[in-house]
C-alpha cells in the first residue's frame, strides 16, 4: 500500500521531533487523524476550541524552543486557528498549522465552507502555501517547518482532504535534519565602536527585553563593568530580574517608577533585545544604542544612534573584552535607592488585610508558595499587572503570556489564551505545577476548554 500524503506528514513530523498536534479534528482532517491513529507516535491533543489549540501549541513551543503543531478542518475550523496563531507569531515561537482545505476541485466555487486560507494567514505567519498536488508536499512541508524554527514564527500548510488522501510521490523522504540555529555576532570593528562610546558614557541605562534569554550571566557581567542599572520589559522579567544587583525594575504602562526614570534620566541607553513599543516612555535627549538579532526592529520605535545586530549572549560575550571597567556608581546606586523605595510601596500595598483579600496579597502568596520550577500564565488586564509585579523569578520559573506590545508588552493581548498556554504548559514535557490567573469573563469566553486537560488526560 502507498503511502498517503497525510501519511507523510504524520512521519515527517515524527521524524523532526514533534510528540503531539492539538486540535479539533473534522472531515477534512480525516486522513491525517487516521494517520497519526495508525502510526501511533504522536498523540493527539484535543481541545474544545481550535483557537485554544493555537495557544497550546504556542506554549508548548515557548517552554521547549521546539517546533510544536496544531490543526484545524476547513473553513470556519481553521479560521478558529486565526487567534492563537497570531499570539504565537508575534511571540516569536516556533509553530506549524496544519489548516485542512475543501475539496481541491471546489476550490473557487462558493463551496461549502470555502475560505482563501492562504490569504487569511499570510498576517500572522512567516509562511502560508495551499498543496494543491501531491508533488508539492515535500518541498511546502520541508521550507513551512524550516521557516518556523529559523525565523521564529508561524508556518501555514493548506491541505485540502482530497488531497491528504493521495498517494504521495515514491521518491519522497522523511528524513529530517535538525539544523543548529545560528549565532550572530557583530564584526569586531562594530564592537571596538561600541567599546569606545561606551567608555567616554555616564549615566548609562540598560533596557532589556525577552533577547536577552540564555545570557543573564554576560547580563549581569556587562552591568558590573560599565556600573549600569537594569531595566526590563515585561517579557524580559524571566530572564533578568533574578539573581540581579542591578536590576531597577520594570518600565511603562505597568512599570515602576525606578525603572521609568532610570530610562529617562540616563545619557545613554542601551537596548538589549527588545521592542519595548512606547515612544513615551523613552528619553528624549540620550544617545540610544540598540542590539538585537532581527534587523527589523532596530530603530522601530525610538530614534537610534548606533545599531548592532547579534544576539544577545554571543554580542555581549564579545563585547566584555573589550570594555574598560568603569568606577563611578553614583547614577547606578541612585537607581537602586529609588527602586528599593518602590519595591516597598508595592509591597507594602500587598499586606493582608483582616476584611478583603486583595489581588496583590493573593499574588505575592501565590508566587511564594508556587514550586521553584513553576509556570505562571496570566490573562490580560489586571492578572497581568499582578503577575508582573509580584510574581518572583529564579531562573527556574516560567511566565507566560502574550507579552508584546499592548499592556507594557502585550501585543496581542488575546484575553482567553490561558486555557491554551495551561495545556500546552502540561502537555510540554515532565509534571510541573501551573499556576493561572484569570481575567474576568474568560470561563464565558472559552470556559469548555477546561476540560482540555481532561481530554488530554494532562
Amino acid at each position: 500500500m502507498k503511502q498517503t500524503v497525510a501519511a507523510y506528514i504524520a512521519k515527517t513530523l515524527e521524524q523532526a521531533g514533534v510528540k503531539r498536534i492539538w486540535g479539533v479534528t473534522g472531515d477534512s482532517l480525516n486522513g491525517l487523524s487516521d494517520s497519526l491513529n495508525r502510526m501511533g507516535t504522536i498523540d493527539w491533543m484535543p481541545t474544545r476550541h481550535e483557537e485554544v489549540a493555537a495557544f497550546a501549541a504556542g506554549a508548548e513551543a515557548q517552554l521547549t524552543g521546539e517546533l510544536a503543531v496544531c490543526a484545524g478542518s476547513c473553513g470556519p475550523g481553521n479560521l478558529h486557528l486565526i487567534n492563537g496563531l497570531f499570539d504565537c507569531h508575534r511571540n516569536h515561537v516556533p509553530v506549524l498549522a496544519i489548516a485542512a482545505h475543501i475539496p481541491s476541485s471546489e476550490i473557487g466555487s462558493g463551496y461549502f465552507q470555502e475560505t482563501h486560507p492562504q490569504e487569511l494567514f499570510r498576517e500572522c505567519s512567516h509562511y502560508c502555501e495551499l498543496v494543491s498536488t501531491p508533488e508539492q508536499i515535500p518541498q511546502v512541508l520541508a521550507v513551512a517547518m524550516r521557516k518556523a524554527v529559523i525565523n521564529r514564527g508561524v508556518s501555514v500548510v493548506v491541505l485540502p482532504g482530497d488531497v491528504a488522501l493521495k498517494a504521495a510521490p515514491e521518491s519522497a523522504s522523511s528524513h529530517w535534519y535538525h539544523a543548529p540555529l545560528p549565532t550572530v555576532t557583530p564584526a569586531e570593528e562594530e564592537l571596538r565602536k561600541l567599546a569606545q562610546l561606551i567608555r567616554y558614557s555616564s549615566n548609562i541605562a540598560l533596557m532589556c527585553g525577552s533577547g536577552c534569554a540564555g545570557a543573564h550571566q554576560e547580563l549581569v557581567e556587562f552591568a558590573a563593568k560599565i556600573k549600569a542599572p537594569i531595566v526590563h520589559a515585561l517579557r524580559g522579567k524571566e530572564h533578568v530580574e533574578y539573581d540581579n544587583p542591578y536590576d531597577v525594575g520594570m518600565t511603562g504602562l505597568i512599570g515602576f517608577s525606578s525603572g521609568f526614570h532610570t530610562m529617562m534620566n540616563a545619557d545613554t541607553l542601551i537596548l538589549l533585545g527588545t521592542q519595548f513599543p512606547y515612544r513615551a516612555f523613552y528619553p528624549t535627549d540620550a544617545k540610544i544604542i540598540q542590539i538585537d538579532i532581527n534587523p527589523g526592529s532596530i530603530g522601530a520605535h525610538s530614534k537610534v544612534d548606533m545599531a548592532l545586530v547579534g544576539d544577545i549572549k554571543s554580542t555581549l560575550k564579545a563585547l566584555l573584552p573589550l570594555l574598560e571597567e568603569k568606577t563611578d556608581r553614583h547614577f547606578l546606586d541612585k537607581a537602586l535607592e529609588h527602586y528599593r523605595d518602590a519595591r516597598k510601596g508595592l509591597d507594602d500595598l500587598a499586606k493582608p488585610s483582616d476584611k478583603a483579600i486583595h489581588p496583590q496579597y493573593l499574588a505575592q502568596q501565590i508566587s511564594h508558595f508556587a514550586d521553584e520550577d513553576a509556570i505562571f500564565t496570566c490573562d490580560v488586564g489586571t492578572p497581568t499587572v499582578w503577575a508582573a509585579r509580584y510574581l518572583k523569578m529564579n531562573g527556574k520559573r516560567r511566565l507566560l503570556g502574550s507579552f508584546q506590545p499592548r499592556l507594557n508588552g502585550q501585543r496581542h493581548a488575546a484575553g482567553h489564551r490561558r486555557q491554551g498556554h495551561c495545556a500546552g504548559a502540561a502537555g510540554s514535557g515532565p509534571v510541573r505545577r501551573r499556576r493561572v490567573q484569570h481575567a474576568d469573563g474568560r470561563f464565558s469566553v472559552a470556559g469548555a476548554d477546561e476540560a482540555a486537560g481532561e481530554d488530554c488526560h494532562l
